[in-house]
């Protein structure tokens, strides 16, 4: 009779225990064990437990291939959350099966130790059958659906509902979503009632009756300073979308600036034509906007401008913004704005570019290029890759909740009825990716003979945009890129939203009248009968808020709670780039002390494991 010893860990969150009966069977080469239930004296499979149980054999089974459990209801369903089974004979190594997944109802799971397998490296059968069977399994939980034409494909959820609960936020998450949501509501609704609901504002320092506890320093920095050009041009490097600014060499032929007109803005003994060549001018080009139809919002039609922006790198200034064209094309109705224009004509011009820049990191640089890129590879990953692969390893940390917080956002808040219709219109992780695929492919054949590794990539390439890959280099590139986009890039366009957009002047979510075509006919009145209304400005703070929040149960970048790795040389790159972020967290907390306006929002600290938000 041969007696195993096997460890049984629950989850952490909330409801993650159960008291169905679970039942336990070893998988081996020479055969099963007996069918145990799990039943401790006392209460056991409890959340956070970590329960001890002896599991019989009559005949060694050999190497171990499979841990089975099953869930049977006991009075009521009651969900169970399993983190990993350890098994160990007397006198040999403990052996790691990772989990990390729901059971749900009267079900049985069959789990495979944590060595890192490709497809190439499985010899049995009975393995290669249970690779086989995971993945049709998920494939057919894991559906492909078209949700808007022009935009890659997601997953088949029309609600978060319907996702599986793998897939789900934990409780805590949710709860936490929701009261948040709410919370920013309630304020918002406090405001509206306080001031003349629906209505316009007076002056600009009426948007300062809607900061409330809703407040952060860089916002209340932003509000004092917003006017200030280099504050502008500060912005344009590091704010919610840095990617937009480009260095100019040669003027677009749609945007006539002449050296005459700039050159107030200019150091002196220079021109534009030499600070051109030097490389220190640069373009924001929001033709993207051009044509785009304009939002009504109860009733009323809104604006919107695709504008060209010229900035200066002057030596003692920074950064600052020397001419603005609202519209692609040039002519009487289109003037182009300058620093020596009436003050408040150069305000509302800034605030014009401010208000396309809002629109194109929200839905571009935000929405396309982070959430709905990495749901490509999301659904992938599990529809081609079974837990076993090191791929799947590999990704997996990066993917959580991002399936849910993207289908609550195509319902809540770019749906039709959505918020946004109501109110708008550096880091490397590629070294450790590469130690990692060097690690399970030897060579770019390896890449290539992968038949779920080239499945993955189909569905890429069909439901998103990678073309076909390799080479190990070329795998290291898409995956670190992958990692890069869920992580760092999510973090610098989600992070910094409320302390960039909190204040409604500096980043307005819509416009309520045209652009301007007359810079001396610029008053403030029209300022304000252009800007946001109060029902928008507070739904703005409300949302950019509740989004760009640091969220309390967040998974910083590296920190993986799921061990999904049991190879020591995996362990050891993961220890490895943990150092690494390590380094470059204090090398940015150096950078920035005693700076007035630090830029904290890619601290690694700071930066989620995933897109969870």
């Amino acid at each position: 009779m041969e007696v195993y010893t096997v460890t049984v860990a629950t989850g952490t969150s909330e409801y993650s225990g159960t008291n169905n009966y679970v039942f336990v069977t070893l998988v081996g080469e020479g055969g099963e064990s007996e069918r145990t239930l799990l039943d401790n004296p006392g209460l056991d499979l409890c959340r956070g437990a970590v329960d001890q149980y002896k599991v019989t054999s009559r005949s060694p089974l050999g190497s171990l291939l499979l841990v089975r459990l099953e869930k049977q209801r006991y009075w009521v369903e009651d969900n169970w959350f399993c983190r990993y089974v350890t098994v160990e004979l007397p006198g040999e190594d403990k052996v790691t099966f990772p989990c990390y997944r729901w059971l749900v109802g009267d079900v049985k799971v069959e789990i495979r130790a944590g060595m890192a397998k490709t497809l190439r490296d499985e010899s049995l059968s009975q393995l290669l059958v249970h690779r086989k069977t995971e993945l049709l399994e998920r494939q057919n939980t894991y559906r492909w659906a078209k949700w808007a034409p022009g935009i890659p494909r997601c997953i088949d959820a029309k609600t978060e509902a319907d996702l599986p609960q793998d897939a789900r936020f934990e409780n805590e998450k949710r709860s936490d979503f929701e009261h948040s949501l709410q919370y920013a509501l309630l304020e918002l609704s406090l405001k509206k009632l306080s001031i003349s609901f629906g209505k316009s504002w007076n002056d600009l320092d009426d948007f300062k009756r809607i900061f409330w506890k809703l407040r952060s320093p860089i916002s209340e920095y932003c509000m004092e300073h917003w006017k200030e050009d280099w504050f502008f041009g500060y912005q344009c490097l590091n704010g919610c979308n840095p990617r937009m600014i480009q260095m100019c060499r040669r003027l677009p032929e749609n945007f006539p600036v002449t050296s005459d007109m700039v050159q107030s803005s200019m150091a002196p003994g220079t021109n534009l034509d030499k600070e051109l060549k030097a490389g220190k001018i640069y373009l924001l080009d929001y033709a993207i906007m051009d044509g785009i139809p304009a939002n009504i919002i109860k009733g009323k039609p809104q604006y919107i401008a695709a504008p060209l922006c010229l900035l200066y790198q002057h030596p003692d200034k920074g950064l600052i913004p020397v001419a603005i064209q609202l519209a692609q094309n040039p002519d009487l109705t289109s003037p182009i704005f300058l620093p020596r224009d009436p003050p408040l004509a150069w305000l509302l011009a800034k605030m014009w570019v401010r208000h396309a820049e809002f629109q194109v990191f929200q839905l571009l640089s935000h929405l396309l290029r982070t959430h709905l890129v990495i749901e490509v590879f999301c659904v992938a990953t599990l529809r081609q890759l079974p837990a076993v692969h090191p791929i799947y390893k590999l990704m997996a940390p990066h993917l959580r909740y991002t399936l849910e917080i993207n289908c609550r956002g195509r319902t809540q808040l770019i749906s039709p009825d959505g918020i946004f219709k109501k109110v708008t219109f550096l880091i490397t992780v590629t070294g450790f990716v590469t130690g990692v695929v060097d690690l399970f492919y030897q060579s770019d054949h390896d890449v290539q003979e992968d038949l779920e590794l080239q499945a993955w990539f189909t569905d890429i390439s069909q439901e998103g945009f990678a073309d076909k890959i390799s080479s190990r280099e070329e795998l290291s590139t898409l995956l670190a890129v992958a990692i890069f986009t869920s992580t760092v890039q999510h973090a610098a366009t989600n992070n910094g939203q409320f302390d960039w957009c909190a204040w409604i002047p500096n980043t307005p979510c819509s416009m309520r009248q045209p652009p301007p075509t007359d810079k001396d006919a610029v008053t403030m009145d029209m300022i304000m009968a252009t800007l946001p209304d109060v029902s928008q400005s507070c739904m703005q703070m409300a949302i950019t808020w509740h989004l760009g929040r640091p969220q309390p149960d967040a998974i910083p970048l590296g920190q993986n709670m799921e061990e999904h790795f049991t190879e020591s040389r995996a362990l050891e790159l993961i220890s490895e780039f943990r150092k690494e972020l390590k380094g470059i967290q204090d090398n940015i907390l150096s950078q920035n002390e005693g700076l007035e306006l630090q830029y904290l929002f890619l601290l690694p600290s700071r930066i989620e494991n995933s897109i969870t938000i």
